[in-house]
């Protein structure tokens, strides 16, 4: 028996040889043993050795929260491929980027998925297969040049043999929105990944009798973490698709949840709804991700239940996990992020590379085994942002590379870090990424609008909102209704303006001659203030 996971898919394999009967997976309609997933976690490698996939080559996995979403993300490294996890919330569009970004050559989806993407995958010139999962006949879809097949008839194929495989080579590409248009593909080993997960898992204290409730979306680094840190101490994740608040509370007490990972805004709700008495006797922990919590709401979620354990974490995709608060300090330093998480190095420095003194402002930086490989496909984002340490073992042929966070932060007398702000304009907005260019450019595909800008403004429950100003094209009227619903349709919830400003042309520009985006939200904020006061 194997002892120590070094790979992504020997976390689930191997607690499945350790106890092989405990849950593995729980939803409302059944659960999954540790023995069935890691058979169906092979039996997927086997499929796509029997498709004839190569070593490297990408699996992108399209679906909501289900077990076949796990088999794949877990079997497609045991095959030596490259799994690729798409947020369910993208739409049709933004699906094909990724697609056509990394060069996806295996999709597994849902029928009503692939039906939706009937008109977008014309265009994706690498994929060759779909796996069709859940009952539904798969749509007949016209001239496409890729095989269609059934998840269950794939997963009974006779397979060939699977790649050989170590734990530097990329094992995942989680997409995630960049400041300038299109989001990144962040490049992730097997390394990180699992050294992501005992990190977290030390430090959280994870054990076999926890269950974990999988309530961020799992294209997420902190939603995938959930199976990660779980499979690693052989513990139980509930896979829920949540509608409402109230559905994460029924979760949580059906089936006896014990730890509780989520973004500001989900814990901003679930402090306004009833919580039933039981919940406090097996609730051993909540950990925050995805931007800093509201004070009010810690401390309500703290009197809801004394006895768990609140975890501050904070955390770059590019580096899945860099700090967190201890619990025993959250009454001491309740606007802190922490420090460095086990197996990790975070540094403040200056422009220069010097360190930073006691609460002088500088960019985080991140060392360590945690730190991801790059950018898929984009060298000039990849070298701004992944560099060498100034000062580093200056010796070295093959300098050590640390990943350069983009946000601003200093740290206390007893090392204890706080976020200032970022460098860039992107939006965050309920745990999500957004780019303002990724906005402004399903707006112009409208037709519209003469010229656009894209920014956030702070809201109270999600902590930024997307907001819009926009021209009418020349010589045209913009009926503002008409674009609002466009947006409906053509972005995730997420991205949607939550305001869109209508202003005479042209917008102003910047010394470059681009449309100045900062002075424009500037403009923004004074005026709101002024209407505020």
């Amino acid at each position: 028996m194997r002892h120590e996971a070094s790979l992504l898919h020997e976390l689930p394999l191997l607690a499945a040889e350790r106890s092989p009967q405990s849950a593995a997976l729980q939803d409302d309609e059944s659960t999954v043993r540790y023995e069935e997933l890691a058979g169906e976690i092979e039996r997927f490698a086997g499929a796509l050795a029997a498709l004839r996939v190569g070593r490297g080559e990408r699996v992108a996995i399209y679906l909501d929260k289900r077990r076949e979403t796990v088999s794949a993300s877990f079997g497609a490294p045991a095959h030596g491929a490259v799994f690729v996890p798409i947020n369910p919330l993208l739409k049709a569009d933004q699906v094909a980027y990724i697609l056509r970004d990394c060069g996806v050559r295996v999709l597994v989806t849902s029928s009503e998925r692939l039906s939706a993407l009937a008109q977008v995958l014309a265009d994706c010139p690498n994929l060759a297969h779909v796996l069709v999962v859940g009952s539904s006949a798969a749509p007949a879809l016209a001239g496409n040049r890729f095989a269609v097949h059934r998840w269950s008839e794939a997963l009974d194929a006779a397979p060939g043999g699977a790649h050989r495989v170590i734990d530097t080579d990329t094992v995942g590409i989680l997409y995630t929105s960049g400041s300038t248009g299109n989001p990144k593909g962040v490049v992730l080993s097997h390394r990180n990944m699992v050294a992501g997960a005992k990190s977290v898992a030390s430090y959280i204290e994870n054990r076999e009798s926890d269950v974990l409730l999988a309530a961020l979306p799992l294209s997420f680094d902190a939603g995938f973490s959930q199976l990660t840190t779980a499979f690693h101490a052989g513990a139980s994740v509930v896979l829920l698709n949540y509608l409402l608040p109230k559905d994460v509370v029924r979760a949580v007490a059906k089936h006896r949840v014990t730890g509780i990972t989520a973004v500001p805004p989900l814990w901003i709700q679930l402090t306004q709804v009833s919580w039933p008495a039981g919940v406090s006797a097996h609730l051993r922990y909540f950990a925050n991700t995805g931007g800093r919590m509201p004070f009010e709401t810690l401390s309500k979620l703290r009197a809801l239940w004394p006895q768990a354990r609140p975890y501050l974490m904070y955390g770059l995709t590019e580096a899945f996990r860099a700090t967190y608060l201890p619990p025993e300090e959250v009454e001491r330093r309740p606007d802190s992020i922490g420090k460095a998480i086990p197996n990790s190095e975070v540094l403040v420095l200056r422009s220069d590379g010097s360190l930073c003194d006691v609460g002088e402002p500088g960019e985080l930086v991140q060392r360590g085994a945690l730190v991801a490989q790059g950018y898929w496909n984009d060298t000039e984002k990849t070298t701004e942002r992944f560099r060498p340490l100034p000062g580093r073992e200056q010796g070295l042929v093959l300098p050590e590379i640390a990943v350069f966070s983009g946000d601003t932060v200093r740290r206390d007398e007893e090392g204890y870090l706080y976020f200032i702000g970022r460098h860039d304009e992107m939006i965050k907005s309920s745990g999500y990424r957004i780019s303002p260019n990724e906005v402004e450019e399903v707006l112009y595909t409208t037709g519209l609008i003469g010229e656009c800008a894209a920014f956030g403004v702070p809201h109270q429950a999600v902590g930024e909102v997307v907001a819009v100003v926009v021209t009418a094209p020349t010589g045209k009227v913009l009926d503002v209704q008409q674009l609002q619903a466009l947006c409906r349709d053509k972005l995730p919830a997420y991205m949607v303006p939550a305001q869109i400003e209508l202003r005479d042309g042209p917008l102003p520009r910047n010394a470059n001659g681009k449309i100045d985006r900062k002075s424009i939200a500037a403009e923004h904020r004074r005026a709101a203030e002024g209407v505020a006061t």
